[in-house]
């Protein structure tokens, strides 16, 4: 089996012109985008008996105006995004914020989702080089690994940041050239609302010149819904545990933190809007106990990243497994070095390259 690749891109500009760039350059790929989005929307919102999608589609347009309000600079380049590819700009943001956006209108309640991401930070004592790294998965629907690529954004009077995610969204696991990494995965609350997705808190959030910067956007930003976030840096690494409302800290300290898709903190989880998966508890289990031992790296992420030790509810997640998820991309982060290692796909399905400054 040959090795997926992972597409690099380069934009530079202002907001707009990086957004026009963008759009133009993969207009072809982002319309597919958002058709294959739109698809397994409809199947998930079908799932919990909702069968019209104008309300879905709506909800991003209420959504996209709170990031109008909120991050202007943001909003400029999503609409110069939308109108380069000659799509719907309401139906962009909707397909890349599908996760915050369903989630508003469609809170499963009893159903455990198997949906979900693995990260990992790691503190200097285990690092191999003595540095912070940050490292996870991307797991969402089998069918988005198709449109996984590497954009490099080098914004006019602001900073330049490296981001692995999907054609045509804004940031989603990133790294700038002030050292500054950011990431995500998914969990569930009861408190989903209008508001800023997770995509557009990790995009205003990579343009920080500061961990501490980066952390203050995200524990203030009107969040759509919940999700955790990290933030790291060559100082230290901060994990968030957000719903949307309410943020709590966790910062590493001489262990590793470890996330996966269900609410550890006892507040969250008293508005957690479902029971965790196997999946989630599996993965999270696994992970804390690859990277307590030894000395990681690069190397060693990757090799967790690719564990299949639990089956269906390994850490590296298969298509053919048919749990309406899989791995997309895999990312390890060396703020200190300011290179960002990643893969399209599972760790040993991905063809690896090094994304730096």
């Amino acid at each position: 089996m040959a090795l997926l690749d992972l597409p690099q891109y380069r934009f530079a500009g202002t907001p707009a012109e990086i957004g026009r760039q963008h759009g133009t350059t993969l207009g072809a790929p982002i319309r597919a985008f958002v058709a294959e989005r739109m698809r397994a929307a409809k199947v998930y919102l079908h799932e919990r008996g909702i069968r019209d999608q104008r309300r879905f589609v709506a909800l991003g347009r209420e959504c996209l105006q709170k990031l109008k309000e909120w991050d202007r600079a943001g909003w400029d380049e999503h609409i110069a995004t939308a109108a380069g590819a000659a799509v719907d700009a309401d139906e962009l943001y909707t397909a890349a914020n599908m996760t915050d956006i369903r989630d508003i209108l469609a809170l499963a309640g009893k159903r455990a989702d198997a949906e979900g991401c693995s990260a990992a930070l790691i503190p200097p004592r285990l690092a191999a080089d003595g540095q912070v790294i940050a490292a996870q998965t991307w797991d969402l629907n089998p069918g988005d690994v198709d449109f996984v690529v590497a954009i490099r954004r080098d914004l006019a009077g602001g900073p330049s940041w490296w981001s692995v995610g999907c054609v045509g969204c804004p940031t989603l696991i990133a790294l700038n050239d002030r050292g500054v990494a950011v990431g995500t995965t998914n969990i569930k609350t009861s408190d989903a609302r209008v508001g800023v997705p997770y995509l557009g808190v990790l995009h205003r959030a990579i343009r920080a010149s500061t961990r501490a910067e980066a952390a203050q956007v995200i524990e203030t930003a009107p969040r759509a819904a919940a999700h955790t976030y990290w933030v790291a840096d060559a100082t230290g690494a901060s994990d968030f545990e957000c719903s949307a409302t309410a943020a709590h800290r966790r910062d590493l300290a001489d262990h590793p933190l470890v996330r996966t898709n269900h609410c550890l903190d006892e507040r969250t989880r008293a508005i957690e809007a479902e029971p965790p998966s196997s999946s989630s508890q599996a993965r999270v289990a696994r992970l804390a106990t690859l990277v307590g031992k030894g000395r990681q790296d690069v190397a060693s992420l990757r090799k967790a990243f690719a564990d299949r030790s639990d089956g269906v509810d390994s850490l590296s997640r298969w298509a053919e497994d048919a749990q309406g998820t899989a791995t997309d991309a895999c990312i390890v982060c060396l703020p200190a070095k300011r290179e960002m290692h990643a893969c399209r796909g599972p760790s040993d399905r991905g063809a690896w390259v090094r994304l730096g400054f």
